[in-house]
């Protein structure tokens, strides 16, 4: 039986759509080149107006949100390499990746695990504008309200469990329970050796640079009037320690600093810093 087709929850949408501002407007070089979320929602010409994309107040997480796809991109095609032939997305939403870059993916067997509903609506969608479905990219629809073990499904689409994998959450942990976190967590440690972790973490607000904290107060009274609240924040120390407690033998903070001058041409610019921080977590 075929899930019922849902549209993307709204975050998803508001990723995609950053994703091609950053192309459209944002000056060279470009960190990401990223339209095809827009041809997949192939929103009405006003969507430009909309009050979340307006160019300067959203600017930071623009940049933010290309800065960690970017980040994750280049960990996939570093573990390609070097042999690693898997890579699952959790909460993949409107990930392009697949269709993007086609010369490192299919290399790899990728698991997209997300929603049912809004998956569903995906698949549509990629065939109708001619991607298709290759079968090295591979969905896997779990009802996690319905309390559905991602783990269990994903070994039913072809996951091989005794082969290195990286598998990468980002934009998901500050809705989750540190329960739920830490449930992930343990599981993944679990993999074959060689495998990695990339997973995105907020800071507490206190610990937010203060040029930042307007947006981040408004982003999080947005997320909490669409009934999406940010729930759970680490420190650094928390999150390194949460991670070695769950089994894994090399842990690692990559902050968003960091990460903004990596990938930026001025990383003085901290109006434009990313505005999450990784974990990156290896057995």
């Amino acid at each position: 039986m075929h899930a019922e087709q849902v549209a993307p929850e709204s975050t998803a949408v508001r990723v995609a759509l950053w994703r091609a501002m950053h192309a459209q407007i944002d000056p060279l070089p470009h960190i990401l080149e990223d339209e095809i979320g827009l041809r997949l929602i192939a929103p009405d010409g006003s969507w430009r107006q909309r009050p979340d994309m307006d160019p300067e107040g959203t600017r930071r997480f623009r940049t933010g949100v290309v800065i960690r796809a970017r980040f994750v991109e280049d960990l996939v095609a570093k573990s390609a390499a070097r042999g690693v032939s898997q890579y699952v997305i959790l909460g993949a939403g409107l990930d392009t990746f697949a269709q993007r870059k086609p010369e490192i993916a299919s290399r790899l067997k990728i698991f997209e695990v997300d929603r049912p509903g809004p998956q569903a609506w995906k698949r549509r969608r990629l065939i109708e504008l001619g991607f298709g479905i290759p079968d090295w990219l591979r969905f896997v629809p779990v009802d996690f309200e319905a309390g559905e073990a991602w783990w269990q499904r994903l070994v039913a689409a072809g996951f091989d469990a005794g082969k290195p994998a990286i598998v990468a959450s980002t934009g998901v942990s500050h809705y989750l329970t540190k329960d739920a976190i830490a449930a992930t967590l343990r599981q993944i440690a679990k993999l074959a050796p060689g495998s990695a972790f990339a997973m995105t973490f907020l800071l507490p607000i206190e610990l937010d640079d203060r040029k930042h904290r307007a947006g981040r107060e408004a982003s999080e009274k947005a997320a909490r009037a669409s009934g999406t609240p940010f729930i759970t924040f680490f420190t650094p120390a928390e999150i390194l320690e949460l991670a070695r407690e769950c089994g894994f033998r090399e842990v690692e903070h990559v902050s968003g600093e960091a990460l903004t001058r990596r990938y930026l041409a001025s990383g003085a610019d901290e109006l434009r810093a990313a505005s999450e921080e990784f974990l990156i977590a290896r057995n």
